[in-house]
């Protein structure tokens, strides 16, 4: 069946491989990126690439949470139905620490964006007959401080990385609580896989970028795994494909998850 799918940040690395791993099943795929000139080329390459005329673009700077706001009322007007979104876009080596607004980059960015974004398209999702969300998280995963998430302590890198991974897991299950209509899935596409991102942050890599591709496309199309809302898939668990698995701890605690919300909710309220 012919499917409508987003994926954010999809101008490189598994984001790219996954639509064009769409984009040769024939399914309508929008690119996602901050830059319109990136976005065009990959667009243009995955068109050719596939000989699918069914490929669009979308610009939208995930760094700046008003932005996403807008960009998101935007695709409400212009793509009425949505069956997967891939909640890809994410950020680990930055030469900015910190958004305009004081926040650390990796928590909007990987955390606080993609919420943004998915809850202004949230009736066009479940406009869909068998809707999906796919949201990626990480091995990587620390205790969210409340100091972190609103920006007054910095943290390295990976810290930070972890920190927000975590909280877009935590925020992904309960979603999947309160969306029971709606597939949305949590995942560790693998790790070190090679990509610009993990090569930058740490020099080399350990698996083909292909393995995450193919986890993700599996996890967002596959009959096999609509009813696996709510869960947590490792890719790292084994060497090919990986399964079902435990979260951090955190992820699990209801008073730590509410907590999360509380003081996410407040920081987005900043940019109503």
């Amino acid at each position: 069946m012919h499917k409508t799918i987003i994926i954010t940040g999809s101008t490189d690395g598994i984001g790219k491989g996954t639509a064009l791993k769409f984009a040769n099943e024939g399914h309508t795929v929008y690119i996602h990126g901050r830059s319109k000139a990136k976005v065009d080329k990959v667009v243009t390459e995955i068109k050719e690439a596939s000989k699918n005329t069914n490929i669009k673009g979308l610009v939208a700077d995930f760094s700046d949470l008003k932005a996403v706001k807008i960009f998101a009322a935007e695709i409400k007007k212009e793509v009425p139905v949505i069956d997967v979104l891939v909640n890809n876009a994410g950020v680990f080596k930055s030469s900015v620490e910190k958004t305009k607004e004081g926040l650390d980059l990796r928590m909007v960015v990987n955390y606080l964006a993609p919420i943004v974004f998915t809850n202004g398209i949230l009736s066009n999702i479940t406009n869909a007959q068998s809707p999906r969300i796919i949201n990626l998280s990480s091995a990587a995963q620390s205790p969210v401080l409340e100091a972190v998430l609103t920006g007054k302590e910095q943290v390295s890198d990976n810290n930070s990385y972890a920190q927000s991974k975590l909280a877009f897991t935590m925020w992904s299950f309960y979603f999947a609580k309160q969306h029971q209509n709606i597939t949305t899935i949590a995942v560790n596409p693998g790790s070190l896989l090679n990509t610009k991102m993990a090569n930058e942050a740490y020099g080399q890599h350990w698996y083909s970028a292909e393995k995450g591709v193919n986890i993700i496309f599996e996890l967002a199309l596959l009959e096999a795994y609509k009813n696996n809302s709510g869960q947590y898939f490792d890719n790292d668990k084994g060497d090919l494909k990986g399964f079902f698995s435990e979260a951090h701890p955190d992820a699990y605690d209801e008073l730590k998850i509410n907590s999360l919300l509380y003081l996410t909710n407040t920081l987005l309220q900043r940019i109503d």
